[in-house]
C-alpha cells in the first residue's frame, strides 16, 4: 500500500471515529503521512552507522523545520545528534529519534521507522501546544547500536526536566513493556608477536591462540550464569596471513544482565575469561569500554497504560506468543533516560515473525505496507498518550 492509496483508508477510519481531539491527532498524521513515508525511506535507502547519520540528521532536520519546528543541529557538540522544539508551554515532552544503521545490514532494527513515529508525533501535537501549555521537544539521538548516544547526551545536560520521554520501536509483533537488560559494550585486543609460522613459529606470541582460550573459556563459564545474562560477541581481527603468527587480534563482546548492579559482577568474571587467555598465550590484553553501560528500564506504568489503550484502539493487539515477543529484553541506551525522567519505550509490530531485529529479512520489512502502518499508528499513539497524560 502506498503513501497515496493508505491515506484514504486512514481517513475512513478517522471519520467513523471522529471524537474531538482524537480526530485532530489522526487527521495530523494523516496529512503527514506521505511525507513521513519519505523521510522513513530515504534514511532506509541510505543506512548511515553510528556517529556517521550525517543525512538522515540533515533530513529529520529540515522536516521538522518545515513544520515551524525550532532546530539545533550538532546538539551539545555532537555533529549528528539535534534538539527541534516547539512551543513554550511548562511541561516537556521528549519524542526520541534514531537514524543508525547497522554495519553491513543496514536497517535491519528499523530505526528509520523511529525517526518517522517521533516526527508524525510531534508534528500531531504541535497544535496543541498553546492550549494544552506543552513544550515539543523532538531529539536526534545518534549510535544508539553500542554507541550509547543517549548517554553522551545525558552527561552534556540532555533530556533532564522532561516531564514524559517516548519513542516507539519496531519489532516482529506489538509489544508495550520495554524489558531490555542492561549491556556493556567492550574491544577486546590481544598483543603479541608475529612470526613465520613453518620456519620460526617458536619466536612467535600467537594473539589468534588467546582469543580461542577466552571463548572457550566463556563457553564454559556459560554454564553457571544467571538466567537471564547474555555473553556475546565477535573477533573482528585474527590475524593478516596464514603463515604468520598472528601478532594481533581485536573483538567487540557484550555482556548483558537485568541491571547495572549485576552487571558489574558478570563483567568481572567475564573478563577473567579474557585475561585466562592472554596468561595462557603470553599476550597482552587491552579492555575498552565502547560506551558507557546501558541500563535497565523504568516504565511509566500511567503513560504505558495510555499508549495501551490508545494503540488498541488503532487496531493494535498485544497477544502475541511469548516467543515472538522477546524484541523487548534488548537493550537500548533509552534505559539511562528512563533513570532520569518518566519514559515509555514500547514496540510496534511488523507483523513479519519469523524475521527479526538484526537480521536482513527484517530489514526488508522496514518500508512497505506494514512499515507505513507502524509509522501512522505509532505517532497517533504517542500523541494520544501524551494528551492524556497532561489532561
Amino acid at each position: 500500500m502506498t503513501a497515496e492509496n493508505l491515506v484514504p483508508v486512514l481517513l475512513e477510519s478517522v471519520l467513523l471515529e471522529s471524537d474531538g481531539d482524537r480526530d485532530r491527532v489522526l487527521e495530523a498524521v494523516i496529512s503527514n503521512q506521505p511525507a513521513l513515508i519519505r523521510l522513513s525511506e530515504e534514511i532506509h535507502a541510505n543506512p548511515e552507522v553510528g556517529w556517521q547519520e550525517h543525512s538522515a540528521a540533515q533530513w529529520t532536520a529540515e522536516y521538522l523545520a518545515g513544520l515551524g519546528f525550532q532546530v539545533e543541529s550538532a546538539y551539545l557538540g555532537f555533529p549528528t545528534a539535534l534538539r527541534a522544539v516547539y512551543g513554550t508551554g511548562s511541561r516537556r515532552i521528549g519524542l526520541m529519534a534514531e537514524y543508525d544503521a547497522l554495519r553491513n545490514l543496514g536497517h535491519a532494527c528499523g530505526h528509520n521507522i523511529i525517526t518517522a513515529i517521533a516526527c508524525g508525533a510531534a508534528a500531531a501535537l504541535a497544535s496543541f501546544a498553546d492550549e494544552r501549555d506543552l513544550t515539543i521537544e523532538v531529539y536526534g539521538t545518534p549510535a544508539e547500536e553500542g554507541g550509547g548516544g543517549k548517554i553522551e547526551l545525558l552527561t552534556r545536560g540532555a533530556f533532564h526536566g522532561l516531564d514524559l520521554a517516548m519513542m516507539a520501536h519496531p519489532s516482529p509483533v506489538d509489544s508495550a513493556e520495554a524489558r531490555p537488560y542492561a549491556v556493556a559494550h567492550s574491544h577486546v585486543e590481544f598483543s603479541g608477536k608475529s612470526a613465520h609460522a613453518a620456519a620460526y613459529p617458536e619466536q612467535g606470541v600467537n594473539a589468534n591462540d588467546a582469543f580461542v582460550v577466552a571463548q572457550v573459556a566463556i563457553g564454559l563459564l556459560r554454564q553457571q550464569l544467571p538466567s537471564g545474562t547474555r555473553v556475546h560477541g565477535i573477533q573482528t581481527r585474527g590475524g593478516e596471513a596464514p603463515n604468520a603468527i598472528p601478532e594481533k587480534t581485536e573483538g567487540r563482546w557484550y555482556v548483558r544482565a537485568e541491571s547495572l548492579a549485576e552487571l558489574q559482577g558478570l563483567e568481572e568474571r567475564v573478563y577473567r575469561c579474557f585475561e585466562a587467555g592472554a596468561l595462557a598465550s603470553g599476550c597482552e590484553l587491552s579492555i575498552t569500554p565502547e560506551s558507557e553501560p546501558y541500563s535497565e528500564f523504568r516504565t511509566d506504568e500511567r503513560a504505558l497504560e495510555l499508549y495501551v489503550r490508545h494503540a488498541e484502539s488503532l487496531g493494535r493487539t498485544f497477544d502475541a506468543p511469548a516467543e515472538q515477543a522477546t524484541m523487548n529484553r534488548a537493550s537500548t541506551d533509552m534505559g539511562n533516560v528512563s533513570q532520569v525522567v518518566p519514559a515509555i519505550h514500547p514496540y510496534i509490530g511488523l507483523g513479519c515473525f519469523p524475521a527479526a531485529n538484526h537480521q536482513p529479512e527484517f530489514a526488508a520489512h522496514c518500508v512497505g505496507d506494514s512499515a507505513n502502518r507502524a509509522i501512522h499508528d505509532g505517532a497517533a499513539a504517542l500523541a494520544l498518550t501524551a494528551l492524556d497524560y497532561f489532561a
